[in-house]
């Protein structure tokens, strides 16, 4: 008995909880100063508390299932998510690709300038230049690198570009290809967003204001901790005058775990229509990159 009690316990709460999640959001839609204002310290600290809560994930929660309950019946609508969550995406990884190329110029600036030139500093602008040492130019690499990686991978996903361990998933029959597909999205690629937002949110944070806040901490100890909040962005660098701004990563991270979760949640309906839908929906919509002038190009 215990056992379906603790169950009938656990499906009250999640009900209870989406019911919540209404109000919650309406709530915040209506009242936007109140979370968004951040010369109001406590503003900034219930921002900061909500952007990793539970109240927070039931109301994204809430709106999956208001979509995918919707979707169901008029097939139009959900694909017409699928399409906007993968093209802005693929904006995404458009733009931030160029960061690979603009990584090479700065290398190859770096390079030239120390071994060749011999000089220490770097120095761009008219007027009032932008200067730093040469090693703060060489420890920036790391950052083009990093946009790359987290700011094109949903991107490269779209685009079949990952790379795939392939043990029966080509051997099934297209129906079970897409079940896997959802099981995939919702229960590895959605999981793993969740736990990694909660950890980076707060480590972002942390790097970003004082006092210090954790997942742990309840919101009333934060607006406790919102009297004595101030900004203290991380400007320290792992050399003297290295690479200044490591505080971008941190906010990379978010950006990263944002657009998994995206992906997540795309894949899945597109998954969802396609096993509905049937072979026919293969692909569709689907903005795959072309590269045959470019091959062409090469052969010739």
């Amino acid at each position: 008995m215990s056992f379906f009690y603790d169950v009938f316990g656990l499906l009250y709460w999640i009900i209870t909880q989406i019911f919540f999640s209404l109000y919650n959001l309406f709530y915040a839609i209506t009242h936007p100063l109140s979370w968004l204002n951040w010369n109001d310290k406590e503003a900034l600290m219930k921002f900061i508390y909500y952007g990793g809560s539970q109240e927070l994930f039931f109301v994204f929660v809430t709106l999956f299932l208001f979509i995918t309950i919707i979707g169901n019946f008029y097939h139009k609508i959900l694909w017409f998510f699928v399409r906007i969550l993968e093209k802005f995406c693929n904006k995404i990884g458009h733009i931030f690709a160029w960061a690979g190329l603009i990584m090479v110029i700065q290398q190859i600036m770096v390079v030239f300038i120390q071994r060749i030139f011999t000089r220490a500093e770097i120095s761009i602008g008219f007027g009032i230049p932008f200067e730093f040492d040469i090693s703060w130019f060489a420890e920036e690499l790391k950052l083009y690198n990093a946009m790359v990686i987290c700011l094109c991978v949903a991107y490269t996903f779209i685009q079949q570009g990952h790379v795939r361990v392939d043990i029966f998933y080509s051997r099934v029959s297209f129906q079970t290809k897409k079940i896997i597909d959802m099981f995939g999205s919702l229960f590895f690629m959605v999981p793993m967003a969740v736990i990694l937002w909660m950890y980076s949110w707060f480590f972002m944070w942390r790097h970003l204001i004082t006092p210090k806040v954790s997942a742990s901490d309840k919101i009333e100890l934060l607006i406790r901790k919102s009297k004595i909040l101030k900004w203290n962005v991380e400007t320290i660098g792992f050399s003297p005058n290295g690479f200044s701004a490591y505080f971008l990563f941190k906010i990379l991270i978010i950006a990263l775990v944002a657009l998994i979760f995206i992906q997540a949640i795309s894949f899945f309906w597109r998954s969802y229509l396609e096993w509905k839908e049937g072979e026919n929906s293969e692909n569709k919509y689907l903005e795959l990159e072309k590269f045959d002038d470019f091959s062409n190009a090469s052969e010739k």
